[in-house]
């Protein structure tokens, strides 16, 4: 049954192949796309809050603290388990790096695992109290509906591209009821260079993910409406702003850090271990922590400001405001571990949550704490909101995602001007200080990264070694003579030569000139063993070097071909300019396909 229907679509896309062109096909399946990726989006809302709804629902306040203990614990134990039992064989990544680096490396090719996968486990972890975001997760599983409706159909590279992008934009389209942010998001973040017509599929596809969403989960992310900004208020959005500012750099930083630490515990489990129970007791002392966050956020936008204390272990000092300022920063400071944890540990969930409410903490310790001084008296949900789109700007590197986000699920644009402000600055100053952004600086590193600021560098990053590296040469042994080997030296269609022992160590090369003079009798040595005639060549290149290296090595040494070797010294064939520049003219052209 299956294979007869898999069959009946096999000729169904044969026939369409035949009469619809792709560029109008696209348009149909970002529809597709959309619809799809809204129903994941609402399948994992809906589902994360049942976990979490059933967990907490009829159990007295006092023993929650215990159950807080555990609860992490068993959310990242379940998806490592699930990962490791049910996934055999198969790689699971988390976050927006991996859809970035499927775009960049893997021909936009993500796992259709992933479409599945990515929604339990990030229910898992963020339902039992994973202190995460589920934003990044949808964003993941809309992208790998889009490239595997993209690659069965056949579409080319630039086609399943733009409906990966499509899937991440219904992601979180969906995720936050903001088509326009979703479509931006993936303009900004998966798209980096683009042309009009891609706002097409990325508009369809968010506004129905939008829709679907809305209808079958119609909770709003935040119930609150901007108010009016003050222009004297400008210049401590400003100070905001910079606070934001390098709170994402130190949080930039402490992200590499704690994954570096984490990634040195080699058992999985034990990671379960240290990552949960460090969670459960920074819950236990910050309530705030727990799942993504929101509930704090919205108590703050409804005036609430002493909630973030109220439910925790000093609840009774309640309505002392520095008690209220100094929890809160102690709070984000925490939020920023915990959500580290979660990810790092285990879990499966991503910064985009957690950045909005770390943004929103700081923006109300902010604007709180000068309130306090009597100097002057600030909107605190305003700048609230503010701090969010401030930190996401900086953390994401993602400015415009960051304004319409904010402005989108405050239900208006009143703070229009002081969110272009505070995200203009927040990202000015994590681009000068880290350069890549918290998704990016994997990738930049490795040099996997596609960057239109160094074309030729990225261009050649992009390159495999074993794609162009040449084989048909012909081989010949230390103890052998020109003259023993002199109908396979005519015959060859190379002028070069590569002496190799017995073991396929690699001892040196020989030109076609030099034994074709000796053959002819013009220089002795028909009867020379090559081990003797052998020559050191400019250069010996390692097949794990990078192809930049690579050409910067022959163009110090102005030589046009190079031998290549494994760590061992073994021979394994040549790299010549001339393949890397066709094989850098096709890269170019399928770029070319991207951004069109």
């Amino acid at each position: 049954m299956k294979e007869k229907l898999l069959k009946k679509l096999v000729n169904i896309n044969n026939w369409r192949m035949r009469k619809i062109s792709n560029r109008n096909f696209l348009i149909v399946l970002a529809f597709l796309v959309g619809i799809v990726g809204g129903l994941a989006a609402a399948l994992l809302k809906g589902l994360t809050h049942f976990i979490a709804e059933t967990l907490q629902n009829d159990i007295e306040w006092h023993y929650k603290y215990l159950l807080y203990l555990v609860f992490p614990l068993i959310g990242i134990f379940l998806s490592v388990l699930y990962v490791r039992k049910f996934l055999k064989g198969k790689h699971m990544d988390h976050g927006i790096t991996p859809i970035i680096y499927a775009i960049s490396r893997r021909s936009s090719k993500i796992d259709l695992h992933n479409v599945y996968s990515q929604i339990f486990t990030s229910a898992l972890t963020v339902g039992f109290g994973g202190s995460s975001g589920l934003e990044a997760p949808i964003a993941h599983s809309g992208s790998a509906i889009g490239s595997n409706i993209g690659r069965f159909f056949g579409l080319s590279y630039k086609e399943v591209t733009m409906l990966l992008a499509c899937g991440a934009a219904a992601g979180i389209s969906g995720a936050f009821n903001s088509p326009v942010a979703g479509m931006i998001f993936a303009i900004e973040i998966l798209l980096t260079e683009f042309s009009i017509p891609a706002f097409i599929p990325l508009l369809i596809s968010s506004a129905l993910a939008a829709v679907i969403s809305r209808v079958l989960y119609a909770e709003p992310l935040f119930h609150t409406a901007a108010i009016e900004w003050k222009v004297e208020a400008l210049v401590f959005y400003v100070l905001m702003a910079i606070l934001v500012g390098l709170f994402t750099v130190y949080f930039s930083k402490i992200s590499t850090l704690i994954k570096t630490g984490i990634g040195k515990i080699k058992n999985p489990y034990n990671k379960v271990w240290f990552s949960g129970i460090s969670l459960g007791i920074m819950i236990f002392i910050f309530p705030a922590l727990y799942g993504e966050g929101y509930l704090t956020i919205q108590q703050i936008l409804d005036g609430h400001f002493d909630a973030i204390v109220k439910n925790s272990l000093f609840s009774d000092f309640k309505d002392i405001w520095w008690v209220v300022l100094a929890y809160t920063i102690l709070t984000l400071f925490s939020k920023s571990m915990a959500s580290l944890l979660t990810i790092y540990g285990g879990g499966n969930g991503g910064v985009f949550g957690p950045s909005l409410v770390m943004g929103g903490l700081l923006g109300f310790a902010f604007a709180f704490g000068v309130n306090q001084t009597g100097f002057i008296q600030l909107n605190v949900p305003n700048f609230t909101m503010a701090g969010m789109a401030a930190a996401l700007a900086g953390i994401m590197h993602a400015p415009l995602t960051s304004i319409f986000l904010i402005a989108e699920i405050t239900g208006g644009y009143t703070l229009m001007v002081p969110l272009m402000l505070v995200s203009s600055i927040s990202y000015l100053i994590n681009r000068s200080i880290m350069k890549h952004s918290i998704y990016t600086k994997v990738l930049a590193e490795s040099g996997d990264l596609i960057s239109y600021e160094n074309k030729d560098r990225t261009v050649l990053s992009m390159m495999k070694m074993r794609y162009v590296l040449e084989t048909n040469f012909v081989e010949l042994k230390p103890e052998e003579t020109p003259k023993m080997r002199q109908s396979d030296i005519i015959h060859s269609k190379r002028n070069i030569f590569p002496i190799v022992d017995q073991e396929g160590k690699f001892l040196g090369i020989i030109y076609s000139e030099r034994l074709f003079s000796i053959l002819l009798g013009e220089e002795n040595g028909r009867d020379t063993s090559f081990s003797v005639l052998a020559q050191k060549p400019a250069d010996v290149l390692l097949e794990t070097e990078p192809m930049d290296v690579v050409m910067a090595k022959m163009n110090k040494d102005d030589v046009w071909i190079l031998p290549v070797t494994n760590k061992e010294g073994k021979y394994l064939g040549f790299i010549s300019k001339s393949s890397v520049f066709n094989k850098y003219r096709n890269l170019l052209v399928r770029q070319g396909q991207y951004l069109d």
